[in-house]
């Protein structure tokens, strides 16, 4: 058997290794256009702002290694340029020239190529993708000394080259074409992040798609929403597509974006060629819609599956549901499954609900909040999706989350997880538990308002606004016709609350006003709980009002 894999990354190189574990006869050939072979993409930028000091820390293996230790050809700057699906062969190029390497298997995993549109191409335009590019940046930060640089694109590659480049102590302004960056999550989870990119000091200049990109004289200039922003260089970070192009020419059948189509166990259109990684199309492991998600994880996961199916072993992929996270200076935001906009368009009828809860005990030293948002679908509670920012132990909550969702476990299944506590870790109610007991509440009849929903409900005179904080919370902000009654002391002044409105409730987080509002459906009051608290909504209405962006809460009746 003779296997030749195209791309040396995550999920060739996972593949080869998987190969020669099944079997030591095999001959398998790796072709990698690139310089180097099973290098770590995710370190990349901490590499250019210097948390990774070693160049050879970025390279997991060598062409050299993977002989010594696997008995695999690894051909580096080599590009397969043709493949030849009848008499299974590819087309190489190497060292100027161009010969023919023939097949029994071939394993297809080329990545994807970073967007980069007209202009962006110049001289001080650099793409982050590839360990080459990494080296290029980093060289032209130490033989130019820049004083300020713009990040084209806001997500996972464009905020943590921000951080990274503000680490090297340059000023840097972060151009997104949406209203939030990390558009993976939703609206009100990214306002910490902006708040957060604000006090570390990127000029952040949200929805401004970058029409124009200039390079000249020892300047580049890039255009947004009709605003010129010059500085010393750019990184282009607007995402990236599969890069199946030599899938196309060979007649593969392709999918959503041009990726390749595959079944579950990796094998393309051609019996003899498997994909796998960034340039595959798959399943979402919760809707089962087809979908693309460029992550080391899934590649590397799909890598060993389409070996073990070249050598007979049926594996199969079940798809993927997107766990990430990432550091955005001191904050970590960790997410997985769907969100929102994923769950509207995959047409589940759901809801969801925000919380605060502490990463340890709070009586242990340095406890710390997270905002953990969860949806959950409206009719039995099965959890669809999980986002969480904070500090300490978000990534912790957010693979429990994960494992809950593949699981396929309701809310009521999170109230049993049996989870580890001391007091410097967890809470013996983990945030994981709080957030089944708060979706059991709203199942059981809580009725929750949202913040996008305060427009209409505070102009409507028919509602009745309570906030019941304490008078000291009261008097730093509140919404406007709001009516202040501490919740220790609702039951004492009923009378005050009037009958026959819907009452809308608010307090700091959403605890007090949830214990209000058990206390007034005892009373037979109508009353919707503020999801997420006055909390949430100073966190979102902060970031709309320093963006200036009038359509979010900062134009809705509040009062200082």
């Amino acid at each position: 058997m003779k296997v030749v894999i195209i791309g040396g990354v995550a999920g060739g190189a996972t593949a080869a290794a998987r190969l020669r574990r099944l079997d030591e006869s095999a001959e398998i050939i790796i072709f990698e256009r690139s310089g180097f072979v099973s290098y770590a993409n995710c370190g990349l930028p901490y590499y250019i702002g210097g948390e990774i000091k070693e160049r050879s820390a970025l390279t997991l293996q060598t062409p050299q290694s993977f002989r010594r230790r696997f008995n695999i050809d690894v051909r580096v700057n080599s590009e397969v340029v043709k493949i030849d699906r009848i008499n299974r062969k590819v087309a190489v190029r190497a060292e100027g020239r161009v010969y023919e390497e023939n097949y029994d298997k071939l394993i297809y995993s080329p990545g994807a190529k970073p967007i980069v549109p007209p202009g962006a191409e110049g001289e001080r335009f650099f793409t982050l993708r590839t360990v080459e590019d990494t080296f290029a940046i980093d060289d032209f930060i130490r033989q130019n000394s820049p004083k300020k640089a713009i990040v084209a694109g806001g997500g996972f590659i464009g905020l943590e080259a921000a951080e990274n480049l503000v680490s090297r102590g340059i000023k840097v302004t972060l151009i997104q074409g949406m209203d939030q960056v990390l558009p993976q999550i939703d609206y009100e989870m990214a306002g910490f992040l902006h708040s957060e990119l604000r006090r570390n000091g990127i000029e952040l200049v949200l929805s401004s798609m970058a029409s124009s990109f200039e390079s000249f004289g020892g300047t580049v200039n890039v255009v947004a929403g009709g605003k010129a922003y010059a500085a010393d260089f750019a990184i282009v970070a607007l995402g990236v597509l599969p890069e199946t192009s030599l899938a196309e020419d060979a007649g593969l059948e392709l999918g959503i974006k041009r990726a390749v189509v595959v079944n579950e166990h990796m094998r393309t259109s051609d019996e003899n060629i498997y994909a796998v990684g960034d340039a595959v199309q798959i399943k979402n492991g919760i809707s089962g819609q087809n979908t693309l998600i460029a992550l080391a994880g899934p590649a590397n996961k799909q890598g060993r599956i389409a070996a073990d199916n070249i050598f007979g072993k049926a594996t199969s992929y079940a798809g993927g549901i997107g766990s990430s996270v990432i550091k955005v200076f001191g904050l970590t935001c960790a997410f997985t499954g769907l969100s929102s906009h994923a769950a509207k368009q995959a047409g589940y009828d759901f809801q969801s609900v925000t919380l605060f809860s502490a990463n340890h005990a709070t009586y242990y030293p340095g406890a710390r909040n997270m905002t953990l948002k969860v949806l959950f679908e409206s009719s039995g509670g099965k959890i669809l999706g999980a986002q969480a920012v904070g500090y300490e132990g978000v990534d912790k909550r957010i693979d429990v989350f994960a494992a809950a969702i593949k699981s396929g476990m309701t809310a009521y299944d999170l109230q049993e997880l049996d989870l580890s506590y001391a007091p410097p870790y967890s809470s013996a109610k983990d945030p994981v538990n709080m957030a089944g007991y708060v979706i059991e509440d709203v199942l059981g009849g809580v009725k929750q308002f949202y913040w996008y929903e305060l427009n209409s409900v505070l102009s409507d005179n028919r509602n009745f606004i309570l906030d019941v904080r304490t008078a000291e919370e009261f008097a730093s902000g509140h919404f406007a016709r709001a009516v202040n009654i501490p919740v220790d002391e609702l039951r004492a002044r009923l009378p005050e609350i009037p009958k026959g409105k819907k009452i809308y409730v608010n307090c700091h987080s959403g605890l007090r006003s949830y214990i209000a509002c058990r206390i007034l459906m005892g009373y037979g009051f109508d009353c919707y709980n503020f999801s997420g608290g006055w909390r949430l909504f100073a966190a979102i209405k902060g970031e709309a009002e320093e963006a200036g962006v009038a359509r979010h809460p900062c134009g809705m009746p509040i009062k200082h």
